[in-house]
C-alpha cells in the first residue's frame, strides 16, 4: 500500500522500523545528536490523514495528543480537564459555555481562537469523510462572542456532553481556509505535546515531541512510531528482537515468553473496553428476541475466560463492569450458561430443528479473538445453531460493521468510562447502523438520563436502559480484558485503562555509560 506522506522522510522511517533500536543519529550539526525513539506495535486501523475520518480508540488518542481535543478525561484526577479551556458552565440545561485560556497557541505559534472550535465541530458533523457525527449530533448552534468564549447550544439537555466533546479534535480554521482538505496532509498543526510527522494509511504513523511544550519531560521519547502489527506472534518477536519497544495486547499464551526474556516485561492494566457479541434485529434470525437470548445462554463465558484468557478477564453481566459510571452489580436479568434453556428458546422462536447463521470473527484485533470465536462455534452448535464462521480482514469487517452489513459478530467498544455515548451509539434508534436495534423503552431511558443533571437520578435511568438492553439482548456482553502490554526494559510505560498510548506517559531509562 502506498504511503500518504506529510514530509519526505518515508524511506528513513521505514528503514528505522526495520533496523529497530531506540536512537536515531541526525546530522543537523557536525557532531551527531542522539534522539530517542519508541516504536509501538498496535492492532487498530489508520484510515486516513483526515482526523475526522476515524472512529477508533487508537486514533482518538493520537489526535488528542497531537492536535488536542476540547476536553480530556483524567484518570489521575477522576474528572475532565482541558488544555484549551479554563472553565465551563451550564447557564441552562441546553447551553455550555467554555472560557478559553488566554494566549493559546499551536506549536507553530499560530493562535488558537474560539472560531477554531466551531470549525472543528462543523467538520466532525459535516466533513465528507466524517465518522464522528455521533459525537456532536445534539449541537444545533455555536456562538463566539469573543475570541476566548465558546457557547454551544444543544437540541436537548445532554448531561454527559463532556464525554462527547472529549472526542472533538481541534484543528485550525486558518489552515483549512488556506489549504482546504489538503491541510490535513500538508499542515497537521496542533497544540499537543507531540506533532504528526508522517502518516502511511493502514501502515504506520510517526510523531515527534514538541520540546518546549509544558506537558513534556526530557525523558519522554523524541519520536514515537505507531506501527500496525495484527499478529500477536509478530508483536512479541519484534519486541524481543528490539524492533519495537511497546507491544499491545499480548495474549495469555505469549505472556510467559515475554516474562521469561531478559529484554522486556509485562505491564498489566484493567481495560475499560467492553467485549460483546452483536446481533442485528434487522437480519433474520436475529429479529427474534428468543434467538438472541439463546446465544446468551449457550455460551460458557467463565470457561472461555479460564481457558483461553488464562483468567485475564472480568465477566460482564450487563453492558458495563466495576468502576464504570452507573455500574450495578445486581443488574437483572442475568444470563448463566444453560444449553437446555438455549435449545428451548430456539424452539419458541420457531426453530425446533435449529437455524443456520453466519458468525463474523475478528482476527488479530483483540486478545485471542479468533480462538475465542472458534471456541464459541461448538457452544452454539450444541444448542441448535448451524454456524458458518467468517474471518474477514479487520479493515473489511470494520467497514461492513459501520455500514450495518454484519448481522452477528464479535466486537469491542473501547474507552468506556461514562457509558452514555456507547449505549446510545449502539442501542438508540437511528444513532448508528452498527446493530440497528430499536426499542422505545431504551430510547426513552437513554434520552431521560441525558437530560438529567442530578447524578443519582441519572444513574437510575441509565440502569433502567441497561436492564432493558440486557433483556432484549441485541448484544451479549462477554468480558473486559485484563490487558498485558509488553514493554522493553529500557522504557518505562503503563497504559491508561483506555489502553491509550500517550507519549507523555512513556519515559526513557538513562543509558548505561560504557566502561573502559
Amino acid at each position: 500500500m502506498s504511503a500518504r506522506t506529510l514530509t519526505p522522510l518515508a524511506t528513513a522511517v521505514i528503514g528505522a522500523l526495520a533496523a529497530g533500536g531506540l536512537t536515531l543519529a541526525t546530522s543537523a550539526s557536525a557532531q551527531a545528536q542522539q534522539r530517542t525513539r519508541v516504536t509501538a506495535a498496535v492492532t487498530e486501523t489508520i484510515a486516513s490523514v483526515n482526523p475526522y475520518a476515524d472512529s477508533v480508540s487508537l486514533m482518538y488518542a493520537i489526535y488528542s495528543q497531537t492536535y488536542g481535543s476540547l476536553v480530556d478525561w483524567s484518570f489521575e484526577k477522576g474528572g475532565y480537564i482541558s488544555r484549551f479551556a479554563d472553565s465551563w458552565s451550564n447557564p441552562d440545561k441546553t447551553t455550555w459555555v467554555f472560557k478559553l485560556k488566554p494566549g493559546l497557541k499551536r506549536n507553530n505559534g499560530e493562535p488558537v481562537v474560539a472560531a477554531d472550535f466551531v470549525h472543528s465541530i462543523n467538520r466532525a458533523m459535516n466533513d465528507p469523510q466524517t465518522k464522528q457525527k455521533h459525537n456532536v449530533r445534539w449541537i444545533v448552534a455555536m456562538e463566539t462572542p469573543d475570541e476566548r468564549t465558546l457557547i454551544i447550544k444543544t437540541s436537548e439537555p445532554v448531561a454527559p456532553m463532556l464525554e462527547n466533546l472529549s472526542r472533538v479534535i481541534v484543528t485550525s480554521k486558518a489552515q483549512f481556509d488556506k489549504l482546504g482538505a489538503a491541510a490535513d496532509k500538508d499542515a497537521p498543526v496542533g497544540a499537543g505535546p507531540y506533532a504528526i510527522k508522517q502518516i502511511a494509511v493502514d501502515n504506520f504513523l510517526a510523531m515527534t515531541k514538541v520540546p518546549d511544550h509544558p506537558d513534556v519531560k526530557p525523558e519522554n521519547p523524541d519520536e514515537i512510531i505507531f506501527r500496525i502489527m495484527k499478529e500477536p506472534e509478530s508483536r512479541v518477536t519484534a519486541l524481543l528482537n528490539g524492533e519495537i519497544q511497546i507491544a499491545q495486547f499480548i495474549p495469555p499464551q505469549l505472556v510467559p515468553r515475554v516474562q521469561g526474556s531478559s529484554v522486556a516485561s509485562i505491564v498489566w492494566e484493567d481495560a475499560v473496553e467492553l467485549m460483546f457479541l452483536a446481533m442485528s434485529p434487522e437480519h433474520k434470525p436475529w429479529d427474534k428476541k428468543e434467538v438472541r437470548q439463546a446465544v446468551a445462554y449457550a455460551i460458557d463465558r467463565d470457561a472461555l475466560i479460564k481457558v483461553l484468557l488464562a483468567g485475564q478477564g472480568t465477566r460482564l453481566d450487563g453492558p458495563i463492569g466495576p468502576g464504570q459510571f452507573a455500574y450495578d452489580k445486581d443488574l437483572q436479568p442475568r444470563y448463566t450458561y444453560n444449553p437446555a434453556k438455549a435449545r428451548e428458546l430456539l424452539k419458541q422462536a420457531g426453530y425446533p430443528n435449529g437455524v443456520e447463521i453466519d458468525f463474523y470473527a475478528t482476527v488479530g484485533r483483540y486478545i485471542a479473538d479468533k480462538q475465542i470465536c472458534e471456541a464459541i462455534v461448538p457452544m452454539l452448535e450444541a444448542v441448535g445453531f448451524k454456524v458458518n464462521l467468517k474471518t474477514p480482514e479487520w479493515g473489511t469487517m470494520w467497514a461492513n460493521v459501520q455500514k450495518g452489513g454484519t448481522p452477528f459478530y464479535y466486537m469491542g467498544r473501547g474507552s468506556v468510562i461514562d457509558p452514555s455515548a456507547a449505549l446510545s451509539q449502539y442501542f438508540e434508534t437511528g444513532q448508528s447502523p452498527r446493530i440497528k436495534f430499536s426499542n422505545k423503552e431504551v430510547d426513552a431511558a437513554l434520552r431521560a438520563e441525558r437530560e438529567e443533571f442530578d447524578e443519582g437520578k441519572r444513574i437510575a435511568l441509565m440502569r433502567r436502559a441497561m436492564s432493558v438492553i440486557t433483556e432484549e439482548a441485541p448484544a451479549h456482553f462477554m468480558w473486559r480484558h485484563k490487558m498485558a502490554t509488553g514493554v522493553a526494559n529500557n522504557v518505562v510505560f503503563k497504559p491508561q485503562p483506555t489502553m491509550d498510548i500517550n507519549g507523555i506517559d512513556i519515559m526513557m531509562k538513562p543509558r548505561a555509560r560504557a566502561t573502559k
